[in-house]
Parts: structure tokens; sequence; C-alpha cells
């Protein structure tokens, strides 16, 4: 059976694979949205127009961008999502398919309070002392 913070971050993939970043209800008002391995170098967002801010640039710079999750997993009140995404920078044409990444959504009451994604799955697994299979 399914906790409600598995549940919860699978309905927000569920909207990101169909190409909806623009939910937010999901997100605590003061929520934390941590990039540490985006192409420009770490970033902190905060609170949800810093988020949403911080998705329209990153979904700006792609063509064709998409997103699968392909493995959930459960770590105390931290959700632990691996996805893959695939795109084409707008500006430098470079082509990514299939790129492994880690999300990991921390929730309390119903609200995700800090959301890290990372492009490296390896450093979020390492975070959560984990390693890849």
């Amino acid at each position: 059976m399914s906790s409600a913070n598995l549940t919860l971050v699978r309905e927000i993939y569920a909207a990101w694979e169909q190409g909806d970043f623009d939910q937010t209800d999901w997100a605590h008002p003061d929520l934390e949205f941590v990039m540490p391995g985006s192409f420009e170098g770490p970033q902190v967002h905060r609170g949800v127009e810093g988020m949403r801010r911080a998705w329209r640039e990153w979904l700006s710079a792609w063509k064709d961008f998409s997103v699968r999750a392909e493995e959930y997993s459960e770590h105390g009140d931290r959700v632990l999502v691996l996805a893959r995404f695939s795109g084409r920078g707008k500006q430098s044409g470079l082509d990514v398919d299939n790129r492994l990444h880690a999300s990991v959504f921390t929730v309390r009451d119903g609200k995700v309070v800090r959301l890290e994604a990372d492009l490296d799955a390896e450093r979020a697994l390492a975070k959560l002392g984990l390693e890849t299979g």
C-alpha cells in the first residue's frame, strides 16, 4: 500500500510526464527548490514563485522536453524519484536522450517543503546513503 507522501509525488510526476509543470497546489508556500547540479551550477529557489521561475527558465532552454519516472522509493519523510529526461537544447542543439536524474521530495503535512532536482543521480543517491543498482 502506498503512503500519502508516495501518492502525492506520483501525482506530481504524472502531471510532469504530461508536460504540466504549472500545478503547484502540492507545494508548501515556503518551498525550497534546489537544483544542485543544473547546467548553470548549484541553484536554490525559495517559495512557489521562485520554483515557477526556475521551471520556466529550465523549460525555455529546451525543445521537445519530456520526463518519465522510472522508480519511486520512500526514505522517512523523503520520496526519491529516479527518472529520465529527453530534449534538445534550443541554443546549443545538444540532444539529450533518456538522461537519468533524481528528484528528492521532502513532504510534511501533505505538502512538499523541499524539492531537490539533481541531474546527477549518483550524487542524489549518495545523499540518501544509497547506491545505484
